[in-house]
């Protein structure tokens, strides 16, 4: 899109994005829905009225739009009215939808094994199985480059993963020997996952219809996508007896066992406890209570409280 074609209006949107550091999908998620709303308008909406935003927020609703959609343009119209046209008394108006909690979609550890031998190639089954072996999202897996796969640390780097946050995840035996008979084959060059340009990344989409294929191959008539295989990996480690803190530390969610992170970095201490030289994955703070994440002899994790050694 050229200069010429952007109004005063959108360039001053962009520019309050850009101030607030809004990565790009973010950007054009706004300015989409915006525009969806000007349409609907028919004129500039920078001229809309609290009527406007409430008859726009039911032709949304009567028009079948799901919750994600009806929230995601709250979002991005609040940022418009109360920071690109300083109109708060518009912005307090537009209100959010509440989105009933669902239980997951997850597979069995029998299902995931049958999933990913129906990849419609090593590429994908590689890529599949990152997102189940280490619990990724799927915009994170395909970020990955070839120099974030630590083999002497058993981890994987994932660079600017939800929330602009850098983490470590694990990276199990099995799964590094199928790196690494990916990366015998392909030989990639920067990205992990090249796309079909070698130069670029695979997409979310490429790797999603990927899955939606081998879901259909391995005949799973759940509804499988990328992030079922999140759900299944956290699943299967509790089902394994693996404290829940421990798992909430490895998908770096939100919810209270890591309220207040103290570290993100990886390195060796002696604790008294284990009575040697350990390696520290985590530390958290857990109501008030410090903690480490260390690796057990069987691969398994263990989350002990911290002492002033560790």
């Amino acid at each position: 899109m050229t200069d010429e074609v952007i109004s005063p209006l959108r360039r001053r949107m962009i520019e309050d994005m850009t101030i607030r550091k809004l990565v790009p999908k973010t950007q054009q998620g706004y300015i989409r829905n915006v525009k969806a709303f000007a349409a609907f308008l028919g004129r500039s909406p920078g001229t809309a009225s609290r009527e406007d935003v409430r008859r726009f927020q039911l032709h949304l609703t009567s028009s079948g739009a799901g919750t994600p959609k009806i929230n995601s343009t709250v979002t991005a119209l609040r940022f418009f009215f109360d920071v690109t046209l300083d109109r708060p008394d518009i912005a307090k108006h537009l209100l959010f939808v509440y989105e009933p909690r669902k239980l997951p979609v997850v597979l069995s550890p029998e299902e995931v094994v049958r999933f990913l031998e129906a990849a419609p190639s090593i590429k994908y089954k590689a890529a599949l199985s990152v997102a189940y072996g280490a619990g990724l999202r799927v915009s994170e897996v395909v970020s990955l480059k070839v120099s974030d796969v630590d083999s002497k640390r058993m981890m994987l780097r994932v660079e600017q993963g939800k929330g602009r946050k850098d983490r470590h995840a694990m990276l199990s035996p099995q799964l590094l020997k199928l790196l690494r008979d990916w990366y015998r084959i392909a030989q990639p060059r920067g990205w992990l996952f090249p796309g079909q340009d070698p130069i670029k990344p695979m997409t979310t989409r490429q790797l999603t219809r990927a899955c939606h294929a081998a879901a259909h191959m391995a005949e799973i008539t759940k509804r499988v996508t990328p992030h079922t295989l999140r759900h299944s990996f956290a699943t299967h480690l509790l089902e394994q007896h693996v404290d829940i803190r421990v798992i909430q530390v490895l998908l770096e969610t939100t919810h209270t066992a890591h309220e207040q992170p103290v570290e993100a970095r990886i390195y060796y201490r002696f604790h008294p406890r284990c009575g040697e030289t350990v390696l520290i994955i985590r530390r958290l703070n857990y109501r008030g209570v410090e903690l480490v994440v260390i690796p057990q002899p069987d691969s398994s994790l263990a989350c002990i409280p911290r002492v002033d050694d560790a």
